[in-house]
């Protein structure tokens, strides 16, 4: 089980949690028309790192005539939290129409998704006082948004915040997920030609 607190600072946080936030899928504009698509999840965690979030509020708040403003973020990444039942039953996105790959639960890979030894996806447990069912954050899920957005949104639906130590286990993996080589799969290798063997 995880730690956490329900303090809200001013500022985005790593490791914040927020409910009902929009992603926005599109925008396109046809004959002056504008049409827009968003998805809105349920809860997310923010993953951005601390030191760059905290940078980027004090820049903000003091309104600085400095000649340079490179602690700006134009956005913060996070990830959704998915129902670990709905994830157990590869349904996590099925109201987009989305059919994910299902999980035993009672099995190897759903003890493994449980003990963190996935590499994709991370398991949380809340403590009883916070209205979270157990989760899982999928890396392969993040996006990005707009850190004025967030930052108003936090007034009313910040939920809690994952403790430092938590959450700095969340950024290593997720970093580590990340920065995971991709190997090309044998069947796209060419054959190796034996000596003296003719084309």
């Amino acid at each position: 089980m995880i730690k956490v607190n329900k303090d809200k600072l001013e500022w985005v946080s790593q490791g914040d949690i927020f409910k009902d936030v929009d992603y926005i899928e599109y925008v396109v504009e046809k004959d002056g028309v504008i049409e827009a698509s968003k998805i809105r999840f349920p809860l997310i965690i923010v993953l951005s790192q601390e030191c760059d979030l905290r940078y980027d509020f004090k820049f903000r708040s003091a309104k600085s005539e400095t000649k340079t403003q490179d602690k700006l973020l134009l956005s913060v990444l996070v990830a959704p939290l998915y129902n670990v039942e709905h994830v157990y039953a590869g349904e996590q996105l099925s109201e987009l129409n989305i059919i994910m790959e299902p999980i035993n639960r009672n099995k190897t890979p759903g003890e493994d998704l449980r003990k963190n030894l996935r590499p994709r996806y991370h398991y949380l447990e809340f403590p009883a006082d916070i209205p979270i069912v157990s989760s899982v954050i999928d890396f392969k899920h993040y996006f990005s948004v707009n850190v004025d957005y967030l930052r108003e949104l936090k007034k009313e639906n910040f939920v809690c915040k994952v403790s430092e130590l938590y959450r700095e286990d969340i950024s290593h993996r997720f970093a580590s997920f990340l920065s995971r080589i991709g190997l090309p799969e044998l069947a796209d290798q060419p054959v190796a030609e034996k000596p003296g063997q003719n084309k």
